[in-house]
């Protein structure tokens, strides 16, 4: 995931790069701008909060999907269709 944080090792062997684009897909689609470099921790805390948020929104969603017997597959556009609009929104 991000560097330095070798702790954070995905469950699925193989999945790490899959989780990193997927990062990156979200990120571009709720408008918050990627660091080119990489390095998350120049973003402010409510952007990276936001990507990290619709991520596990996007993958309970696949979840729910797969207990229920419909498919589905993890995309950037899973979080837009969901509601985000930007990083201002605030659920709780």
């Amino acid at each position: 995931m991000a560097q330095g944080q070798s702790r954070n090792r995905a469950l699925v062997p193989g999945a790490q790069n899959a989780l990193e684009q997927f990062k990156y897909q979200v990120a571009s689609s709720i408008g918050v701008t990627p660091p080119a470099s990489g390095y998350w921790g120049e973003l402010t805390s409510r952007d990276c909060g936001a990507v990290g948020g619709n991520m596990v929104r996007s993958m309970i969603q696949l979840a729910e999907q797969q207990l229920s017997g419909g498919t589905g597959t993890i995309t950037a556009g899973t979080a837009r269709t969901m509601g985000t609009t930007g990083t201002t929104q605030t659920t709780r």
